[in-house]
């Protein structure tokens, strides 16, 4: 069969690691399965072209597909569009009409990068979590949302609100997940403080029930802010709500050592969104210096949950680990005089040489 994957490259740096991920996609598919790519503009540079952060053709095309594939949108170019041609609006749109409701970003201490982490090598040992983040509910879509009144008077609002069911199936999510790593999973709220956050900690202690083997503990948000970054091989699986769950996986690049290095699924809905979370990155964009890792992770993360090819996501995954083992970095990610410095391109051809070979040479070679 076919796979059919749309490719939405996006704006900034998006076009540049994107193409890197597709280009290991297309490599590690040759003789094994077909997949055809196509590719459909998306935020500030759909709506340069056709005045829409999301033109609708883009939005077919992505329902027609099996997988679809973005790379990054936005930039201080489009800040002063009206909020519906937004690039975010676009990205937005796409994943609701996707209905993707469960992103999966998975932060990884590597243990060659410790020095590009601003925590103690101690602290950042065995560090690997599964971030599980409710992605339609919350305050990003809760309605009524917008402004009143006029001049000192004038107010903003938006609303965070959840029902029980939208938590119960985020919920189901990470503890099934959980099973297959640790069996823990760490349940963020305010409960405190918010009523949403209440129902949210009653429902997640209801689902709980369902999986006996699996832990549950519950961590308020600001908490489990400060833990992150003083112990962060406690977690294993963190299921949040959608705000909470932004902010967090955000801070969680100081696991890894840079935003560049983390990937990220939206699954559960009728087509699996995957996407690097690390932003459109306008100021490095076109100089071939961008860091394609997390975007070729998240191809490996495409190969896991959309066409259950395990083994050829773990040979991504494994080569990654080894071309930073022999010393290879891009800007974001270099600390030392021995590591050499890398490009987008580079890099991306690095990774495909270890796929292929199960190694790669030293940098200092």
């Amino acid at each position: 069969m076919t796979f059919n994957i749309a490719v939405l490259p996006g704006d900034g740096i998006g076009p540049e690691v994107t193409r890197e991920a597709v280009r290991i996609l297309r490599a590690i598919s040759e003789g094994q399965f077909e997949l055809k790519f196509e590719e459909l503009p998306i935020g500030g540079n759909a709506v340069k072209q056709f005045g829409s952060p999301l033109p609708e053709r883009t939005l077919e095309r992505c329902l027609a597909s099996d997988a679809v594939m973005l790379g990054a949108v936005g930039g201080p170019d489009f800040d002063s569009l009206p909020p519906a041609l937004k690039p975010e609006t676009g990205l937005l749109a796409i994943r609701k009409a996707l209905g993707g409701f469960a992103n999966l970003r998975p932060a990884i201490a590597y243990e060659m990068l410790t020095e590009c982490s601003p925590l103690r090598p101690e602290v950042l040992k065995g560090a690997d979590i599964l971030f599980v983040r409710e992605l339609l509910g919350g305050a990003y879509f809760g309605q009524p949302r917008g402004f009143a009144g006029e001049g000192a008077s004038r107010t903003g609002f938006n609303t965070m609100i959840y029902s029980a069911s939208e938590v119960e199936r985020i919920a189901h999510v990470a503890f099934k997940l959980a099973r297959d790593r640790r069996k823990k999973v760490t349940s963020v709220d305010k409960a405190n403080v918010l009523e949403v956050s209440q129902l949210w900690r009653q429902v997640v202690i209801e689902v709980s029930k369902q999986y006996p083997d699996v832990k549950l503990e519950h961590q308020l948000v600001d908490s489990c802010a400060m833990r992150l970054v003083t112990a962060p091989n406690s977690f294993d699986v963190v299921l949040s709500e959608n705000l909470f769950g932004d902010i967090l996986s955000d801070e969680a690049a100081a696991l890894t050592g840079s935003l560049g290095m983390l990937p990220s699924a939206t699954v559960g809905g009728k087509i699996n969104l995957y996407e690097p979370i690390h932003g459109s990155a306008p100021d490095i964009a076109g100089k071939g210096i961008a860091n394609p890792l997390g975007a070729i992770a998240t191809a490996a993360m495409l190969l896991r949950h959309s066409m259950k090819r395990e083994k050829e996501a773990r040979a991504i995954e494994q080569a990654i680990t080894q071309v930073l083992g022999a010393g290879y970095r891009t800007a974001d990610l270099k600390r030392g005089s021995s590591e050499r410095l890398t490009g987008t391109e580079e890099m991306g051809r690095l990774v495909l040489e270890a796929i292929g070979t199960g190694s790669t040479r030293p940098a200092s070679a």
